[in-house]
């Protein structure tokens, strides 16, 4: 198959970019400024989401046959800065976490359809879309949240033209992004919180999203599947 994978560089999505290939699929990554493997864009720019996927359209000669929209950010905001402050937080989370899925995702519908129908789209969401995030993190748990609603609205609004949506909600992973602050004294207080003993693995997201891009049943559209180790069930 043919995948398209946003925020491939590092973390959970650069496990999931090395997975589907390892199982053989032709696979598109992107980072914000691109690499000899990957395609730039800034998910800050309007423009950047069709950029994006106008190129990983030709690098994978005209079809797409799943998008994984894994880019997202992770960016405090104490609730007594300046409004401009305030607003300016808000604003660039929801845009890289929220606006640029559902841009990507429309043009993923978009080409779904032209092509007669059948795609997949898998969205990285969070354990905070549902138990909620740090006094600093509003902004995060909201773009989640959303992202976990709008996936399912995709799911339900298209399963008639064989386009299955579906999103991944890890919590605390180990990562390039995490491990500095996993080893301080808040790691402690993180696995005093997960009932199975530890944070999880990118490898372990990475597989979850393999087998949603590949293998999930038809049947699961719209599903949400938790990788947290119990610290959040539902």
């Amino acid at each position: 198959m043919n995948i398209l994978i946003t925020g491939a560089s590092r973390g959970i999505g650069a496990a999931a970019y090395a997975l589907l290939r390892k199982h053989g699929h032709d696979v598109v990554g992107h980072c914000t400024k691109g690499s000899d493997t990957l395609i730039a864009g800034d998910l800050t720019d309007p423009a950047a989401p069709r950029d994006i996927w106008d190129t990983a359209l030709d690098e994978l000669g005209g079809e797409i046959h799943v998008l994984v929209n894994n880019a997202g950010i992770y960016e405090g905001v104490p609730d007594n800065v300046t409004d401009d402050e305030w607003h300016a937080a808000w604003q660039r989370t929801l845009t890289i976490n929220l606006q640029a899925a559902a841009d990507l995702s429309r043009l993923a519908v978009s080409h779904f359809l032209d092509r007669g129908g059948g795609g997949r789209i898998v969205n990285i969401a969070s354990r905070a879309a549902f138990r909620g995030d740090s006094p600093q993190h509003w902004h995060y748990a909201a773009s989640k949240a959303a992202l976990v609603g709008m996936t399912r609205t995709i799911a339900r609004g298209y399963a008639g033209d064989g386009i299955l949506c579906f999103a991944v909600a890890p919590g605390f992973t180990v990562s390039e992004m995490t491990a500095e602050y996993l080893q301080g004294r808040g790691g402690a207080q993180i696995v005093a919180d997960i009932p199975l003993g530890r944070v999880a693995s990118t490898d372990e997201v990475a597989e979850v999203i393999r087998w949603l891009a590949a293998d999930a049943p038809e049947s699961a559209t719209g599903s949400v599947i938790d990788v947290n180790g119990a610290s959040y069930v539902r």
